[in-house]
């Protein structure tokens, strides 16, 4: 079931986030929790919360900022149920597109995000710190029309 985040639920997101490691800061996900231009859209299995998305509101448009998933647990759906109820709160704020990046190396990813609809419009060269290797890594620029 997926469904807004509050303040409650702060530890369980950190936690969530610490494995999943999506790059985003615990503070970060706390200013989003209290945010009126941010939402949080947690997925619970159970009592268990094992994916999330942050969406921030623009003037008009809609941004992507992180989707993580419990490592164990990818693979199952839940990273696709999670951007399509982002791109649903995206049309509730009536935005007219929503924008995200994501490492060119993340190959999962990209192939999720085309697959709902996402394009490719640009590329940010040695965008992102390496993970494995060195040097740094591109990153790609998609959207989406509403």
């Amino acid at each position: 079931m997926i469904h807004p985040l509050t303040r409650a639920n702060e530890e369980a997101l950190c936690a969530l986030e610490t494995r999943a490691r999506s790059g985003v800061s615990a503070r970060t996900l706390k200013e989003a929790l209290e945010s009126d231009t941010q939402e949080v859209l947690g997925y619970h299995d159970g009592t268990v919360l094992t994916g999330y998305a942050l969406v921030t509101r623009l003037p008009f448009e809609a941004e992507l900022q992180a989707i993580g998933v419990l490592p164990e647990r990818r693979g199952e759906g839940m990273g696709r149920a999670l951007l399509q109820a982002v791109i649903v709160q995206a049309r509730a704020w009536q935005s007219e597109r929503v924008l995200l990046e994501v490492r060119a190396g993340n190959l999962a990813a990209i192939t999720l995000y085309e697959r709902l609809g996402f394009g490719i419009d640009g590329r940010r060269k040695g965008y992102y710190p390496a993970i494995e290797a060195a040097g740094r890594e591109d990153a790609l620029l998609m959207s989406r029309g509403l």
